[in-house]
This record gives structure tokens, C-alpha cells and sequence, in this order.
């Protein structure tokens, strides 16, 4: 039998996650996952970030395609990978004084609910819609992405509904430190960015939330937020006719054929 990973191509989870626009979900996630104070002390203080924006960027958007896309095994590995990197963080945060970890429950789920969040506002917004019904079939697959992690799997969201109530319930742990703001710095104004960045980060504010918009004290404007929409949308279009699709995405698909020629009868 053909080993199509995690999920497969029936999955809402292949669905979204074949799509450049979700570039745009995970610039978005990665400035609300800053808005943690104890999040951000993790990556401030236990990350080269600074000095490799592109690194720990292509890092993290390898470690979903992998999960997502990946054989079990290549899932399986990505996930003990990250297990032994939280491992060796953690601390007192400087801002709060508080302690944090990365491995701890509560920033697990924080991380992941604002990953697979974003991923569902940047496909509505950019790419088509997307039912509720589907919505929650997506975030029930997902919370076997994030057992890889060790996230609980009793307390990851598992539908729309559970999504916002628990979104909403974490706006009184939200702060903007100075490492938040610097964070977002560096995503706005990268090292070498590639041509496509300035719209992609543009796009990634004009879907976050007002609340977490005013927090960074930046603002959107509606005739800016317009325009940027067709230009995610052909973007996203074309550059799979410019670029190489990552080597994982391209072996999904061979397993899926070789499923399809599996399951298909012959005679």
C-alpha cells in the first residue's frame, strides 16, 4: 500500500496548502505568534533570526510543506526534529519575568492555532472560499500536525468554533515587546528580498486582525488592500510556471498517482 503521509490529496489540507497564497498565511502567522510575549522571548533569545531571516523563514515553511505533503516517515522525522530544537529553549522572559519553554502546552497550541488561523484567512482572502464545513474538516485534519509537536491533542481547536473562542480568550496574554516590533521590522524589510515580498508582506497585514493591527500601531489602507488582492491571486498563479516546486510536493504527487493506479481495477 502506498504511503500518502498524514493527510492526502482528499484532504482540505492538500487542498489549501498546494497554493503560493499561503505564503501570505504564514507571514501572517508568524507576526501574531509574535504578539506572545513568552513566543517571542523563545525565538529573541534562542534563534539567529537577525542574522538569518531567510533561513529560519524557509525552516519553518519546510517543516509544513513536509508535514503536510511528506511520506509518514518524513513527517514523523520533521516532528522529532522540532521536539529535540524545543527541548533546549527556554528561560525568563525579560519583559513579563515570567519562565517559558517552548515545549510548554500553552505556546504549543498559541503557535499552532495561529499558523492553521492564518492559513484559513489567507485562502478565503486570496485564493477562493471556504465553507465552515471545510474550515473544520481542516483544522480536525491539522491537529495531527500538531501532535507532532506534542501540542495536546485534547486542546488544539478542532473546528472554526473553537478556533475564534480560543483566539479571543488569548487577547488579554497579548503584548508588543521590543523584540515583537523588531521582529516585524525584519519581515517588512528583509535582506535581498525577492520581487514578490513587498506585496506578500502587505498582504499578510491587510488579514490580520484590527486588534492585532493596532497592538504593532500599523494601519491598512482599504485602496492599498484592494489592489494587493488581484496581485496575490495572479501571483500566486504564476509563480508556479517560474519556479521549481519543492521536491517533497513533487513525490506527493507520485504517491498519489501510484494510489490512484493502485486502487483503480484493471482487467
Amino acid at each position: 500500500m502506498t504511503d500518502i503521509g498524514l493527510f492526502g490529496p482528499g484532504t482540505v489540507a492538500w487542498r489549501l496548502h498546494r497554493h503560493p497564497a499561503m505564503l501570505v498565511g504564514g507571514l501572517r502567522a508568524l507576526m501574531i505568534q509574535a504578539l506572545h510575549p513568552l513566543a517571542m522571548a523563545g525565538v529573541a533569545n534562542h534563534s539567529n533570526y537577525r542574522n538569518d531571516v531567510w533561513g529560519r523563514f524557509n525552516r519553518s515553511a519546510d517543516y509544513v510543506t513536509v508535514t503536510v505533503f511528506g511520506d509518514t516517515s518524513q513527517a514523523e522525522a520533521a516532528g522529532r526534529k522540532v521536539r529535540a530544537v524545543h527541548r533546549h529553549i527556554h528561560g525568563i522572559d525579560a519583559v513579563t519575568g515570567r519562565p517559558y519553554a517552548a515545549d510548554d502546552p500553552d505556546l504549543l497550541v498559541w503557535v499552532h492555532a495561529c499558523l492553521v488561523d492564518s492559513f484559513i484567512a489567507a485562502y478565503r482572502r486570496y485564493v477562493a472560499p471556504l465553507s465552515r464545513a471545510d474550515a473544520d474538516r481542516y483544522l480536525a485534519e491539522m491537529v495531527r500536525q500538531a501532535e507532532l509537536a506534542e501540542t495536546p491533542a485534547e486542546r488544539v481547536p478542532a473546528s472554526e468554533l473553537e478556533l475564534q473562542r480560543y483566539l479571543a480568550g488569548m487577547d488579554r496574554e497579548l503584548l508588543v515587546t521590543e523584540a515583537a516590533r523588531e521582529g516585524l521590522r525584519i519581515l517588512q524589510h528583509p535582506p535581498d528580498p525577492p520581487p514578490h515580498w513587498p506585496v506578500a508582506i502587505r498582504a499578510a497585514i491587510a488579514i490580520m486582525p484590527e486588534p492585532y493591527r493596532a497592538l504593532y500601531g500599523v494601519g491598512v489602507n482599504p485602496l492599498v488592500a484592494a489592489a494587493i488582492r488581484p496581485l496575490v491571486w495572479a501571483g500566486s498563479r504564476v509563480l508556479p510556471y517560474l519556479s521549481t516546486p519543492p521536491p517533497v510536493l513533487v513525490a506527493a504527487r507520485e504517491r498519489s498517482r501510484a494510489a490512484n493506479r493502485t486502487s483503480t481495477p484493471t482487467g
